[in-house]
């Protein structure tokens, strides 16, 4: 027999202090400062962890919600990272590329966040950024950002500067006190940015091919910015299986285009790109999305990586 028994208020009470107790010991951020003053920030993945760090400068302790060789895309948040959006003094991230972030940061209800998306303009891409070659039938990729927005603006650093003046903006209304502080770091890094997208259309001027291919398509906004065309194995969703078709219009695309080098990346499996290149008796090499830092990583920042993947580009297109 199910006997029922009133619960008394004081017992709910407990319950209810019990359950923020509970969750304020789960969460690592316990407020929007740490003890010595600085501004508690979190940032969704990688790009948007090193803008906090580079515009924050000493003033900021950033945490990431994705650790370092993780997959970004299939990132799934813990009680503790959901309370710590609401907690933080700042959150950074780029809606359209972690429904489980774009969720939770709705939710949070924090006054200072940072959408990269909403800070410049993202445009649609597919298994072929350019238009140049129409020879991709299942050009229907797996959309990652809403309306089909390709979320990759970090690897343009035109665009990735754009963001940075965004994020710099958040962080003076978070800490107005160092707003000064904040402004000069943005300058010195809109500065290297600028440095860097001079590398790359001085690097990839000359060359004797527009046609690079790999894993992905999140080099859309590079290829677009330097006049080159992205061939992908599969779309926007680096898991996504390749259609036998696509297969068949890549092996034409590689002979009319001279292509020397299947790009693979270090996070997501290899397997389907070196067996395209070994079909094709083509090289393999590594175009990092920069998506996250980890030991395989050809770079310990930002820039390091960025200047491998020039370097990769320039060696694969013959650039003199």
């Amino acid at each position: 027999m199910n006997i029922r028994r009133p619960i008394s208020t004081a017992a709910l009470a407990g319950v209810s202090v019990l359950g923020l107790l509970a969750l304020s010991a789960c969460s690592p951020s316990g407020g929007a400062r740490t003890e010595d003053g600085k501004l508690r920030v979190t940032a969704s993945f990688y790009p948007m962890e090193f803008l906090a760090q580079q515009i924050g400068g000493k003033h900021v302790e950033v945490t990431s919600l994705t650790k370092p060789g993780a997959e970004p895309h299939d990132l799934e948040l813990s009680p503790q990272q959901t309370a710590q959006l609401g907690e933080s003094g700042a959150v950074l991230y780029l809606k359209g590329l972690q429904p489980a972030v774009d969720e939770a940061v709705a939710q949070s209800g924090n006054k200072h966040i940072a959408d990269a998306a909403a800070l410049t303009s993202l445009e649609e891409h597919g298994t072929e950024v350019d238009g140049h070659h129409h020879t991709t039938g299942d050009n229907h990729s797996h959309s990652e950002s809403e309306g089909g927005k390709d979320p990759h603006i970090w690897l343009d650093p035109v665009k990735y500067a754009e963001v940075a003046k965004g994020v710099n903006k958040t962080l003076a209304k978070a800490d107005p006190d160092h707003k000064a502080d904040y402004q000069k770091n943005t300058d010195a890094l809109v500065k290297k940015l600028d440095g860097l997208n001079t590398a790359f259309k001085d690097g990839l001027k000359k060359r004797s091919s527009d046609t690079f291919l790999t894993t992905h398509a999140a080099f859309g906004y590079l290829a677009e910015r330097y006049g080159l065309t992205e061939e992908a194995i599969s779309g926007l969703d680096p898991e996504a299986e390749p259609s036998a078709k696509r297969i068949r219009d890549l092996h034409t695309l590689a002979r009319e285009h001279h292509v020397s080098t299947v790009f693979f990346e270090t996070i997501a499996n290899p397997a389907t790109a070196k067996a395209l290149a070994g079909d094709l008796h083509l090289k393999t090499d590594v175009l990092d999305p920069l998506e996250g830092i980890n030991a395989k990583s050809r770079g310990k920042d930002y820039f390091g990586v960025q200047r491998a993947n020039l370097a990769a580009l320039q060696k694969a297109l013959g650039s003199k």
